[in-house]
């Protein structure tokens, strides 16, 4: 100031040197239109996101991840320009203050501070609501399985045709709590710089030493204790022969379990650490078995060790408890072999038993090598009707229409459970539920497990279940050949003309 109260030229109290005017330079000026043009594209796309039935997962990745660091980089481009455009006024005036004086007492400085203030609040919000919106997307099945799309395309086809198809993928893989999050989170960013530099595995491995124990996440819906008796399964099977022979056989599965202070535990999840603990040492993919141990509800300890196993290899393999995955290793990721996936179609007449070497046709067509699905889908399309031209001429008029849902059948069947860019199909990853395919159970119940006191580990089939029935030549109609009618253990008469809650109230029998 000078005696006389005016302003000294380039001042900061100068309009030409005023901090609003300090935002007018080609860089401030980029980093705000920058800022703008990020908000309203995140703006439009949260529309979107919240409207569309099923919004593209690109939607969320640019509304929640991608435009809000253009918007943060925009504001600190502004930010920057404004700090290099005071820097060379103070430069050029020598002796101008620092900071900025604020006195509230300013009408002008009061309304700046509001304006301030209100941008910083709502940007404190949209900022809260973004991150919660980023967080839940990262945490969603579209993010896991789509937007990756060659990557994880097999994984997310197999999950979308599973009985977890409505489970998102972070409950199994994921789970609750911090620690887990933030540690799947680190592991989610080595895999996206492999995705990105084109360095992730063919197929991509199963993470069976990374995956959280069954307890802490299949166990929060599936509780062995509430598990009891048994289940009726039927399989059916068709013949590589002309006429697809059909055979069915009818296993009673004794699933078991059971709460051991209320009844007896028995039958497979008796493995479940119900009233047993079992634990073994194995391989890294846990498809051999060297020893195994169980330890009853008394304290009782039995080791079993595989014949010709050698001692000093078994000490170095780590040691881990039985859980559910050991066996339900792909509860979600199931890809069907082709030749129960066609037996399935056979069966539920999605392509016709009628059809002459349906079954085998089908299995050669599906196990050929193909580079690319698209290759494997018009090999399908086209090897199919040769075969019935050439081998059955008149059939091939007649049955066009059946013969062509048959090639559309297996072209399902192919897309759903073989994936040839990624190299994966059912030998990739080994199933245990079962022994059909794989070794699974008979990888302890082999009869080659003893222990020191010669105790084996049982092979016996009817350990684990019961065989009802066998029959070959036609598909029964009903599961049961035979059905028995209910003898109380009271002679009533007439049974349908009484209801059982006439007596049985819940309470003090009749």
């Amino acid at each position: 100031m000078t005696d006389n109260g005016a302003s000294t030229p380039n001042s900061p109290q100068d309009e030409g040197f005023s901090y609003r005017s300090l935002l007018r330079n080609y860089i401030s000026l980029s980093g705000l239109a920058l800022a703008a043009i990020a908000l309203a594209n995140i703006i439009v796309l949260f529309i979107i996101d919240v409207t569309a039935a099923q919004p593209s997962p690109y939607t969320g990745i640019l509304a929640y991840m991608i435009f809000p660091g253009i918007l943060i980089a925009g504001l600190a481009i502004a930010a920057f320009g404004v700090w290099r455009e005071r820097k060379r006024r103070l430069e050029a005036v020598p002796g101008t203050p620092l900071l900025p004086r604020i006195d509230l007492n300013q009408p002008g400085q009061r309304s700046r501070l509001v304006f301030f203030l209100s941008f910083v609040f709502v940007f404190i919000m949209l900022s809260a609501v973004g991150s919660y919106r980023a967080y839940e997307f990262t945490d969603s099945t579209t993010f896991c399985g789509e937007l990756c799309h060659t990557v994880m395309h097999p994984e997310h086809t197999a999950h979308d045709h599973s009985a977890h198809a409505r489970v998102s993928c972070v409950e199994c893989h994921v789970g609750s709590g911090a620690s887990w999050y933030v540690k799947s989170k680190m592991s989610g960013l080595r895999q996206v710089v492999k995705t990105v530099l084109g360095t992730y595995p063919h197929p991509i491995e199963s993470p069976v030493k990374d995956l959280r124990p069954a307890s802490q996440t299949c166990e929060q819906c599936h509780w062995p204790r509430q598990f009891w008796g048994a289940q009726l399964k039927v399989f059916n099977h068709f013949a590589s022969d002309e006429t697809n022979t059909p055979r069915q056989i009818r296993l009673l599965i004794k699933t078991g379990g059971g709460d051991p202070n209320s009844g007896q535990t028995a039958g497979i999840h008796w493995h479940m650490n119900i009233a047993n603990k079992i634990e073994y040492r194995s391989d890294p993919k846990r498809q051999s078995m060297a020893w195994v141990r169980m330890t009853d509800r008394n304290g009782n300890v039995t080791e079993y060790t595989a014949a010709g196993a050698d001692p000093a290899a078994i000490a170095k393999m780590d040691q881990r408890r039985m859980d559910c995955i050991d066996c339900h290793n792909r509860p979600t990721h199931v890809y069907t072999p082709p030749d129960r996936s066609v037996d399935q179609a056979l069966a539920a007449n999605r392509i016709s038993s009628t059809l002459p070497f349906a079954k085998q046709q089908g299995l050669q067509i599906l196990t050929a090598e193909y580079k690319t699905n698209d290759q494997a889908q018009a090999a399908i399309a086209q090897a199919i009707p040769a075969f019935y031209k050439e081998k059955y001429p008149q059939l091939a008029s007649s049955r066009a229409a059946d013969i062509q849902n048959m090639v559309m059948e297996l072209q399902r069947i192919f897309r759903e459970n073989i994936f040839p860019e990624m190299k994966v199909d059912w030998r990739t990853h080994p199933d245990n539920v079962g022994h059909y395919y794989f070794n699974g159970c008979f990888r302890c119940h082999d009869g080659n497990h003893t222990s020191k006191d010669g105790k084996v580990i049982t092979k016996e089939c009817n350990s684990c279940h019961t065989v009802l029935g066998q029959e070959e030549g036609v598909l029964p109609a009903n599961v049961v050949n035979t059905a028995m009618s209910f003898k109380h253990p009271i002679e009533l008469g007439d049974l349908t003309a009484v209801n059982c809650s006439d007596c049985h109230n819940g309470g003090v029998g009749p």
